[in-house]
């Protein structure tokens, strides 16, 4: 078995799971302390789905103790990560061209269904970082930490001309290559160069399987988005993070993201976008899902 096998046999302990809920079905994973007592829920980018968060889940897993007597070197966690809106077997938003706002209240359904009501860390990655923030705008009672990694900003505030152009670009890439050719030119920039290529084969696996009909919805909801309008209108904690080998949300923009609301960045490393997989350690001592590091 390769590496990037391994990779995918490891993801299949954290099998896909689905639930009706007031605005339809979300797919989704889940690893650790039973579902109402979950304590971090995670949304992906809009060529990722919910098994880009294997090393989040499989350190759910790993909190656990392992008989009655033992104890964990942290509290015992409980993760849950989704398919979004249109992606896997997630019942799409119902507008052709959504906000946020759509996917927020998603957000919502998802955990009502699963009897989730308490306050949570929500984790946004890249286009994920717009749901989630539009989620914790929308009901910020319910949102004990918000983590953005490698947030996608959105256009909603750029020049038309530019947010036009960026939308078209990445629709006619959809169009000209299919998911299976996009993940084969583009998984590898969601690593930065030092990456194995285990890992790029697992980006890619995992990037071929998203459907066109969602992608474009995402591609339109971050033509509209704007990340820094939603976070004016939150309460809980906030850290921005990222790798300063990402080519797709480069670190200068997170920076100056974290910048204009006063708050510090978080240096992941030598990482590139797909920073949740390949700076793993990183992130889950950043996420308190394992003990922080020590220099």
């Amino acid at each position: 078995m390769t590496a990037a096998t391994d990779l995918q046999h490891r993801l299949q302990a954290h099998a896909l799971q689905q639930v009706d809920t007031a605005l339809g079905t979300v797919q989704y994973r889940h690893a650790g302390v039973p579902l109402p007592q979950t304590t971090h829920v995670f949304l992906h980018g809009i060529g990722s789905g919910s098994g880009s968060w294997l090393m989040q889940l499989d350190a759910a897993t790993k909190s656990l103790p392992h008989d009655s007597a033992a104890q964990s070197a942290n509290p015992p966690v409980g993760v849950l990560a989704w398919e979004a809106p249109g992606y896997g077997a997630s019942t799409p938003v119902g507008p052709t061209e959504p906000l946020p706002s759509d996917y927020a209240a998603r957000v919502w359904a998802w955990l009502d269904a699963l009897g989730v009501t308490h306050p949570i860390t929500l984790v946004g990655h890249s286009l994920g970082a717009l749901m989630a923030a539009s989620a914790t705008a929308a009901q910020p009672a319910r949102v004990s930490r918000l983590v953005l990694l490698a947030p996608a900003q959105g256009y909603g505030l750029a020049d038309a001309a530019l947010r036009a152009q960026k939308r078209d670009d990445r629709l006619r890439a959809l169009h000209t290559l299919g998911p299976q050719g996009m993940a084969s030119k583009r998984a590898v920039a969601m690593l930065s160069p030092q990456a194995s290529p285990e890992q790029l084969s697992f980006v890619q696996h995992i990037m071929a399987q998203v459907h066109p009909a969602g992608y474009t919805q995402a591609t339109h909801m971050l033509s509209q988005g704007d990340v820094a309008t939603d976070l004016q209108h939150g309460t809980a904690p906030l850290t921005i993070a990222s790798g300063r080998a990402d080519g797709i949300t480069p670190m200068a923009g997170c920076q100056a993201l974290a910048a204009r609301l006063g708050l510090p960045w978080h240096d992941l490393g030598d990482v590139g976008h797909a920073c949740a997989l390949e700076g793993a350690d990183v992130v889950n001592a950043l996420l308190g899902l394992t003990a922080k590091q020590t220099s």
